[in-house]
Order: C-alpha cells, then structure tokens, then sequence
C-alpha cells in the first residue's frame, strides 16, 4: 500500500511538473506571438487590411525550417479571432526539392472568412503544396490577395535557404478553454 501511493503521489508530480512546462511554453508563445503582431502591424508592409478585416489569423512567430533535398519545418503559434488569443496552433511541414540551408521565420496565415476560420479550428488543416508564402518586404501586402479563404506572409529573421520544393503544410489546432483544462 505504501509504494502504490508513493508511486501515485510521484505520477501527480510528474502530471504537473508537466503541465506547468506546457503552460511556460504557451505562455512564452503567445508573448512572442504578441510582439510579433505588433511588429508586423507597425512595419509598413500593408497588413493592416488583414489586420482589420479578417474574421480570424494565426501567428506562428517562431518557425525553423531547414533542408537539403529533403525538408522541414515546424512551429508554434497563436490563433486570434476578432483580434483576441482563442487557441494555440502547430505547424509541421515537409518538402522535397531542390533546397538546401536553414532559417528561423515568422509566419501568419489570415483566414478571409467565418468559413475558412472553423476549418482551421476543427484542428487538421492543411496548406496544400501549390500554396506559397508571400515573403514580407515593404508594401507587399498591399497587393496580396486570398486564395481558398486563406493568405500567407513570411518574415525570415535569421539564416540562408535556398528552397525550390514541393511540399505542404499541416496544423492542429488546440482551443485555449481545452488547454485552460489541462
């Protein structure tokens, strides 16, 4: 009877030593996705229309991405609806191509419609492979327009790739009251 509670008492440890490393983790996340917001709003790269029209936007301030033949890339971020934090999302990605390096970027996928948000938020969307990025430079934006309900900007931070590839992007998607929960 002793051991079994020492091992019961030890698993409830473990059980929120690990929740409070999520919880650090999230938390870290989404102050990172939050400066990242704002520094994407203050630049002069035309985001505010999708800023200010899209019903909902996910940013994934941290991906690494990097590749030789073969590649990846994987990330964490935020999903705002109507301009508040409503979840965290996952980014995994793989590619096969003409690629070789690596970089840390920020991305932020927009959803033009209701429609195009609850697909994201039912937790297994995918970018297909013809979808590409709109790499962030001034007043680009201004110019970008939705394909499927979706449109994509990149800001590299730091690195090299050189990247002729195919491949696509795929999400999960864990609302904040599931995590909340946790």
């Amino acid at each position: 009877m002793k051991i079994t509670k020492s091992i019961l008492i030890a698993a409830m440890v473990l059980f929120s030593l690990g929740t409070y490393a999520q919880d650090q983790d999230d938390q870290r996340v989404m102050a990172d996705a939050e400066k990242a917001k704002i520094k994407l709003q203050k630049t002069n790269y035309g985001l505010e229309q999708f800023f200010k029209n899209a019903p909902g936007y996910v940013v994934f301030p941290n991906v690494g991405e990097g590749g030789l033949i073969v590649g990846g890339a994987s990330g964490n971020g935020v999903l705002y609806e109507n301009g508040k934090a409503v979840g965290m999302a996952d980014l995994k990605k793989v590619d096969v191509g003409l690629q070789a390096g690596g970089q840390a970027l920020t991305e932020i996928i927009f959803f033009e419609t209701e429609d195009a948000l609850n697909e994201f938020k039912q937790g297994e969307f995918e970018l297909s492979a013809e979808a590409t990025a709109v790499a962030l430079e001034k007043g680009v934006a201004a110019n970008a327009n939705y394909d499927d309900g979706v449109v994509v900007f990149a800001k590299p931070k730091k690195g090299l790739m050189a990247d002729l590839s195919v491949g696509g992007q795929k999400f999960k998607y864990t609302d904040m009251e599931l995590i909340d929960k946790k």
